[in-house]
């Protein structure tokens, strides 16, 4: 699976690439469908502590699934959107064995 990781304004760190591949990675052995997966980093200007946000769109056959979360840092943040999708996908794959 290809994981295009972008961060908007600012420049990601090898060590924060590494750890959102090998999370992302791990997607694509709960349904083979998977094609791609898109993520872009942000930062939110606020006061607040938790200003990192992570948003994941994967790419599979027929609807993306896409999950968008804010936590303190970009980990968190990634580690939380992977187990929504994870969800998605559990979800979306016992609809295609339904039909």
């Amino acid at each position: 699976m290809n994981v295009n990781i972008q961060s908007v304004h600012f420049k990601t760190d090898h060590k924060l690439e590494v750890f959102i591949n090998d999370r992302v990675s791990k997607l694509s052995g709960i349904f083979d469908g998977v094609i791609a997966s898109e993520v872009t980093l942000r930062l939110e200007k606020s006061d607040n502590q938790e200003n990192k946000i992570t948003e994941i769109r994967l790419v599979i056959p027929g609807n993306d699934l896409f999950a968008r979360k804010q936590c303190k840092t970009f980990e968190e943040a990634t580690d939380v959107a992977v187990e929504a999708l994870k969800r998605q996908l559990n979800r979306h794959k016992e609809k295609v064995r339904g039909r």
